[in-house]
């Protein structure tokens, strides 16, 4: 598939367990974006860009669940953080976290890649925010978005093609419009359609490094706060 797809947030395996830490962090993120304004996708924008982000990974349920607990007044609040490291081989990795406890979640991020070989220092240079809709597709429908977003007067970086997708990479202020142009050309099944962050360059790690950076990842995992981590391996 296309780049975004080498560089997103760290594959899981299709287990209970997995599943479990994703529903998490599903509900975490649709809970906070609840929270953030009216719990009603309709009229609050974060909450719609969630919910599209996790519905094709998640059960209805588990999102209603965290929609309905927003809506009940509960008061847990979550707080946003970032941390940057090199990791094995010289790569980035950023690892986003969404806590109701900063200190766990820096400790436990910080201790889960600096006991696999990462140490903190910055590396966000490497990347560049982006909205990133990823829907099948063919060349002529590359052509024919393409040609309809720079219609819709959306900011596009880039509209690819790759193996039967069509991945278009457009400034996160337009990531809203983006999408409203592919909804009237009749699309609205998105493979993924998230503002995330993509490396400009990428690294090809040998076979001993791959094993540290995969262990960085599966370490990750672990931590409970955890809600993405990017970076720029291509042979992930």
């Amino acid at each position: 598939m296309g780049r975004h797809f080498e560089v997103r947030a760290a594959a899981m395996a299709a287990s209970a367990k997995a599943k479990s830490a994703v529903y998490m962090r599903a509900s975490k993120e649709i809970y906070a974006a609840a929270k953030s304004g009216i719990p009603d996708p309709e009229s609050n924008l974060a909450l719609r860009s969630a919910i599209e982000k996790y519905r094709k990974t998640c059960p209805k349920d588990v999102i209603e669940r965290a929609i309905e607990k927003a809506k009940g007044g509960d008061a847990t609040a979550y707080i946003e953080g970032r941390y940057e490291f090199f990791g094995p081989g010289n790569c980035y990795i950023i690892v986003d976290t969404l806590t109701d406890n900063v200190n766990r979640a820096l400790v436990g991020v910080r201790t889960a890649v600096t006991k696999k070989g990462g140490k903190q220092g910055a590396v966000s240079f490497n990347f560049e925010r982006l909205a990133v809709v990823v829907v099948k597709g063919d060349e002529a429908l590359r052509d024919s978005i393409e040609e309809a977003l720079i219609l819709g007067d959306v900011d596009v970086r880039e509209v690819t093609y790759e193996e039967g997708y069509v991945e278009i990479h457009a400034d996160p202020a337009d990531f809203e419009k983006a999408k409203d142009v592919l909804k009237e050309m009749g699309i609205d099944d998105f493979e993924t359609a998230e503002i995330t962050f993509v490396p400009n360059d990428y690294v090809t790690l040998g076979e001993e490094d791959l094993q540290k950076f995969h262990n960085i990842l599966e370490a990750l995992d672990e931590v409970e706060d955890v809600q993405n981590v990017y970076h720029n391996v291509e042979n992930a």
